[in-house]
């Protein structure tokens, strides 16, 4: 006959001696002379002559009568299978310890490090780093396999709350490919963010602002010419109107192996690139001679604009745009990325240049597949001659309100 609640609550411990009463089946519970009560399987692997083994089930009353024979049974199932259920028991505890260990933030710190080797730029590491600290508290140390959507969703309604609609959609991303990496890595079964799709408030969108008529442009060169703050502020201001490139390449320029003045190049490394391949910029005459002055300040160290604080570390990304507030242009009028906007309007317009050979120069890559196939070249030489034009362009663009004085 089989064990009830009643008996096992009237059963007393011996002093001398362990009590084992039988439910059926290999089911047991031990009663220590202590007290304690505890629900033991013995089995057999191997048939009727194998060796006899034990698994624990837990304590009683904590695991119930009812639930010790749920056990009893998962288990034999397990033996039919061929498998020893201790064995198994043993295996998922050890699953469930990796899982346990594998939190979200080591899988990210790992996704981290992959990208370094990977040669992603340092801004960009810098940037994941930091969208990752904005939800170390909610998830850095839970187990990355255990974590649902309804808990991320949870975590971004937090960011925007605060009304960073645009930093919670790029969370959302980074979150993702933590779950991706741990998934190809065999540490979680699949991505919760992608049941968010269109879950997030979709932030209206807001181009960079920049000035993109003639005559005011030439004003901002005047403006930027008469800039009484650091001479390498200055410098990089006027280096953004030339090449268009964007801030954080021209930032983190090197003056090894990136410049060749004689030349009158400078290479980008793919590290350093939206695109991640290498991007030539054909330097004009002044461009050169802006690099040249420049040199004469920081070209005993590395970087082009090193720290105030440290050469060994770049100008602090804010700079150029602060310089543009001091020259009296808000954030709405003028950015240190809307020097690509400016030329690109300017330059199309004015209706001299390929428009594949201006995209070139911006560094951007068509996104229709049959275009690249058949626009493989860089259109180098036609490049060079536009970038002279645009000097001479800005150069006259500056002039003209001391030509119209003059006049």
């Amino acid at each position: 006959m089989g064990l009830t609640d009643i008996k096992i609550k009237n059963s007393k411990p011996d002093s001398t001696r362990t009590i084992k009463l039988s439910d059926g089946g290999g089911l047991q519970l031990w009663i220590t002379s202590s007290g304690s009560k505890r629900w033991y399987l013995a089995y057999r692997i191997g048939g009727k002559h194998g060796k006899q083994k034990k698994l624990s089930f837990g304590p009683y009353p904590l695991i119930s009568l009812r639930e010790a024979r749920e056990k009893r049974d998962d288990a034999k199932r397990t033996l039919l299978e061929g498998q020893d259920p201790g064995e198994v028991k043993q295996l998922r505890r050890q699953v469930d310890e990796l899982q346990r260990r594998n939190t979200f933030a080591l899988v990210a710190e790992e996704l981290v490090q992959k990208k370094r080797r990977e040669g992603r730029a340092e801004q960009t590491i810098i940037k994941v780093e930091w969208l990752f600290s904005l939800v170390k508290a909610d998830l850095g140390d839970r187990p990355v396999a255990q974590i649902t959507a309804s808990e991320v969703l949870s975590t971004l309604r937090k960011v925007e709350a605060r009304g960073r609609l645009e930093t919670a959609r790029r969370l959302r991303a980074v979150i993702g490919e933590v779950f991706r990496f741990a998934v190809a890595t065999q540490r979680a079964q699949g991505d919760p963010t992608g049941a968010l799709k269109g879950a997030l408030t979709t932030p209206k969108v807001k181009h960079r602002a920049a000035v993109i008529e003639p005559k005011a442009f030439g004003a901002l060169l005047r403006s930027i010419a008469g800039y009484d703050g650091a001479p390498e502020t200055r410098i990089g201001l006027e280096l953004l109107a030339l090449t268009f490139v964007r801030p954080g390449e021209l930032r983190l320029a090197e003056w090894i192996p990136e410049f060749d003045l004689a030349a009158a190049e400078w290479t980008i490394p793919a590290a350093r690139t939206k695109m991640r391949r290498p991007h030539r910029v054909p330097l004009a005459p002044r461009a050169v001679e802006l690099l040249k002055e420049l040199h004469k300040i920081t070209g005993d160290g590395r970087l082009l604009f090193p720290s105030i604080r440290s050469r060994a570390r770049p100008l602090s990304e804010n700079t150029f745009n602060a310089a543009l507030r001091r020259l009296g242009y808000g954030q709405d009028d003028m950015t240190s990325h809307g020097f690509r906007a400016s030329a690109s309007s300017m330059l199309n317009e004015s209706g001299l240049w390929n428009a594949d050979a201006i995209e070139r120069q911006l560094a951007h890559i068509d996104g229709n597949s049959i275009r690249k196939a058949y626009a493989r070249g860089e259109f180098w030489d036609e490049r060079v001659r536009m970038m002279t034009w645009w000097a001479d362009n800005l150069n006259t663009l500056q002039l003209s309100k001391a030509v119209e004085v003059a006049s």
